[in-house]
């Protein structure tokens, strides 16, 4: 019973057998404004297609709760005969031209998968946006799903009066609220697209070498006064002239449309000329330099997949990497390069960011060759992960070191003309690489992309009595993967920069540069006779390659005591990564992580760095610190925030940040007293200012913490009542610490199916309370009783934030690891959950060696 699943050896059978043509949809969305729960709209798909064999059986698939009719080269199929798990049975095909009708009624969903439904508590309008990756086109339309079967597409869609209605091409006026669209290029399905309600709208013009793109900007009314399109303009434009001189190929749709819509679980997704992207990033209230700076990547991904991924896509989902790797690759290789751009240092929020993810993902259980087995879409659905997306990213930006850049793009160009609206394998971008650059990437791909796992880099010095270095080599190391894991450990070649610093009137600037390939256990790294040894010498400067960097002794000294005193961003991001992989393996106390912490961030001027260092601090704390100590260090963290929160200049980023970071630790009564203060207005710290956002943080941790009861949860509502508002108020119920709290909201997510998503994830956030680990031990055994059931009952979406939101992670002990151990061997799960919860059950082990560390260190 293949249920909603897919395999490869399915796809390419059907592949094989089948050329897709055209597809005709007709979708009824008239109704969609007064469609309750479990509400449905009729849709209508006639597709053209030619079978290479007379008399094949193949099918198309359909998630649709009624079938009303099929009729297959206009003979009628009976659908209660060839409609079950999610497939319809196309018997006796003719070779040659086909043509099919299907006739069903479809749902609308509140799980952001299909054509998800959501109705603003502003102005009680629907709103409609189709989500298909990977893949969901078929919870809309009978499509044969999978991404090399491309076709055209055309659109006809009715819709209530007064909406808009927006697809991959330009929107056509309405006749009688229908809504006919022009045919799309050759694409797959999964990055078709609509979007339909009152949605408010900006629009402009991309101005290219004599020819003019469409520009629009979509939210909903109720955010519309938010919406700084100027700025999103900006870098959108800034984009398309990048990438249009580096791809070589003119953008490749008729028009580009970004659409900021409600509910969306990703961060946005790359449908072909109508990007949607989580409406978050259209801030109601003051944020940080770096969340303009996440958007801005965002917004530059999506726009790089109009050529990769959309002009030309992937045959298989095996490389889903490269999709997603190159597309952040060249996103952020765009704020680093393009002129005018604000983010020149966007490879240290890379470092930071991105990279700390890759190296977490890389050494779970589940940790994989980027060139991923997918062997079914259960595989793919688990794997838009940190390996994916940021370790591919991080080798794509090795392979642009390996090869040089200009290279690099010489090859993409090449590879962009022979491939155009067709699907491609790996092998044929490294093909057009090696022409472009001489370089065999044969032995790169196998030790790169085919191989799990993480290298270490250690510098191997000595230095005579006079301080000169007599001896200098990078030593790589290739540690046993996880426990689970599958394959062996390899050393790879490397191409990195080593970075010579001196401390020059106490800051630390590079005076060398040294750039060379390692290869192998021991690189000999040349530099001239009677060198004096610097005082930092930094392994993969300029974070040119993928690998863990351990500094020397005196390098480690220096740098304890200078961290915040490097003159550029990167080296510092560096450093600061390296020392918090120190702490999550347990090789640095937690205790030693929060006085390196504590000592360098008041200088550190990179305020994405500096909200990270927020986070890891304090997640350290919680999980990594001796449970004895613990409080300790909480209340001397949570001391320096409010300290640095005085100190720092009104009104400025920093402020903002350690405003968050004090409100999400507050504990004692003096502490908690300000925050109420700052709630109600009777205590102010100059320059902050308490809008929407902050005010909910301020409720939150007060619910937490006992504070702030129903009443006030709901008088704050009262004040925000947006979607938004909706959701930090079941969060801060959940949040508080009573049993009461805790039993409703674990039966609003695990008994009942009724959220929609983001309330859901809300109610998940709130329920795990790191100062209520004896609240929540019971929900352990809760968990492992329930999770299967969960998992085998609800959408991908809906089902993987419980498994990973729920999980008991904080119950760090032997006994958690025990019960979720004899869980894995009795439960029988898919492979999709028993990656998940494996991949959490990591997290308690690696919790346990930090604890342990930690008390060593006492």
């Amino acid at each position: 019973m293949p249920g909603t699943n897919l395999t490869r050896d399915e796809a390419q059978r059907r592949a094989k057998l089948l050329s897709v043509d055209a597809y005709e949809i007709d979708l009824d969305l008239s109704g969609a404004q007064e469609a309750g729960e479990g509400g449905t709209y009729r849709s209508v798909t006639t597709v053209r297609f030619d079978a290479a064999e007379a008399g094949a059986e193949s099918f198309i698939d359909l998630v649709a709760p009624t079938v009303h009719e099929v009729v297959l080269n206009g003979e009628n199929l009976d659908p209660g005969t060839v409609f079950a798990d999610s497939r319809i049975a196309l018997p006796g095909l003719r070779e040659g031209r086909n043509e099919l009708k299907v006739v069903a009624d479809c749902a609308y969903t509140n799980t952001g998968e299909g054509l998800h439904r959501f109705v603003d508590p502003v102005d009680q309008q629907a709103y409609l946006y189709t989500q298909f990756e990977v893949p969901d086109a078929r919870r809309v339309f009978a499509s044969f799903e999978q991404p090399d079967l491309k076709a055209t597409f055309t659109f006809t869609v009715k819709a209530p009066e007064g909406w808009k209605v927006i697809s991959n091409s330009p929107a056509p006026e309405p006749v009688d609220n229908v809504w006919r669209f022009e045919t799309t290029p050759r694409i797959s399905t999964y990055i078709t697209a609509l979007i339909a309600g009152p949605y408010h709208s900006v629009h402009s013009t991309w101005e290219g070498e004599g020819r003019s793109v469409p520009l629009g900007i979509y939210c909903r009314p109720s955010l519309a006064e938010h919406l700084d399109a100027d700025a999103i303009f900006e870098v959108t434009r800034q984009g398309f002239d990048w990438f249009e001189e580096k791809f070589d190929y003119a953008y490749p749709f008729a028009k580009y449309d970004q659409l900021f819509v409600p509910e969306f679980n990703a961060g946005a997704m790359e449908n072909a000329g109508a990007v949607t992207i989580r409406d978050q990033y259209v801030f109601r209230s003051k944020v940080t330099d770096a969340a303009y700076e996440t958007r801005a990547e965002t917004i530059l991904h999506e726009l790089a997949h109009m050529w990769f991924g959309d002009l030309v896509t992937m045959e298989w989902w095996n490389d889903l990497w490269l999709n997603e790797s190159f597309a952040t690759y060249t996103s952020i290789a765009c704020q680093a390069h393009a002129p005018g751009s604000r983010w020149p240092h966007a490879w240290t929020t890379f470092a930071n960011s991105m990279k700390t993810w890759a190296y977490r993902q890389d050494q779970l259980p589940s940790t994989h060759p980027i060139m991923a087995e997918i062997r079914d879409l259960d595989d793919v659905l688990v794997n838009f992960d940190g390996i994916t997306y940021a370790k591919g990213a991080s080798v794509l930006k090795q392979l642009v070191a390996y090869v040089g850049m200009d290279e690099f793009f010489q090859g993409v160009q090449a590879y962009f003309k022979a491939h155009a609206f067709k699907n491609t394998r790996l092998s044929d971008l490294l093909g057009a690489l090696e022409e472009t650059s001489g370089r065999d990437l044969k032995t790169w791909s196998k030790a790169w992309l085919e191989t799990a796992g993480i290298n270490i880099l250690r510098p191997e010095l000595e230095v005579a009595a006079d301080g000169t270095l007599t001896s200098f080599a990078v030593r790589q190391e290739a540690p046993a993967l996880p426990a689970g894991a599958k394959g062996e450990p390899v050393l790879r070649p490397h191409r990195i920069a080593i970075g010579c610093y001196d401390l020059k009137d106490g800051k630390l600037v590079r005076t060398d540069r040294i750039e060379l390939d390692v290869d192998g256990e021991r690189t000999e790294v040349p530099f001239p006779a009677g060198t004096r040894r610097p005082d930092v010498i930094l392994l993969n400067d300029d974070d040119l390659s993928y690998a863990k960097v351990r500094l020397d002794e005196d390098s480690l000294r220096v740098v304890t005591e200078h961290l915040g005193d490097f003159t550029e961003s990167l080296p510092r991001a560096l450093c600061w990564a390296s020392a918090w992989d120190m702490t999550r393996d347990g090789e640095l106390p937690t205790r030693a992580y929060l006085d390196l912490v504590l000592s360098g961030i008041t200088k550190e001027s990179d305020i994405g760095v500096v909200q990270s260092l927020h986070r890891q601090v304090k997640l350290a704390l919680d999980l990594y610190a001796a449970p004895a100590w613990r409080e300790t260090g909480l209340a001397k963290w949570t001391e320096a925030t409010l300290e640095q929160l005085r100190a720092a200049a009104p009104g400025s980023d920093h402020q903002l940040a350690w405003a968050r970071a004090f409100a999400v630790a507050a504990r004692t009564d003096a502490q908690l007293d300000l925050l109420q203060g700052l709630l109600d207005g009777t205590q102010e710290i100059p320059g902050l200012a308490v809008d929407t956002e902050l005010r909910w943080a301020l409720v939150e941790r007060l619910a937490a913490t006992g504070r702030a009861d129903e009443k006030a949860i709901e008088a704050e509502l009262q004040r925000d009542r947006t979607s938004a508002g909706e959701r930090h108020a079941a969060a801060a119920r959940a949040s508080r610490p009573t049993p009461e709290a805790k039993a409703e909201a674990w039966a609003s997510v695990v008994e009942s199916d009724k959220l929609p998503n983001a309330v859901q994830e809300a109610v998940i956030n709130g329920f795990v309370q790191t100062d209520q680990r004896d609240l929540l031990a019971p929900y352990t055994e809760k968990y492992f009783a329930a999770v299967k059931r969960v998992w085998d009952s609800r959408s991908h979406e809906m089902a993987q934030q419980i498994a990973i939101g729920l999980y008991p992670a904080l119950q760090v002990s032997q006994e958690t690891l025990d019960a979720t151990d004899t869980w894995l061997a009795s439960a029988d799960p898919s492979a999709a959950l028993r990656r998940l919860v494996s991949e959490s059950r990591s997290g308690i082990e690696r919790a346990l060696k930090a604890q342990r560390a930690d008390e060593a260190a006492a």
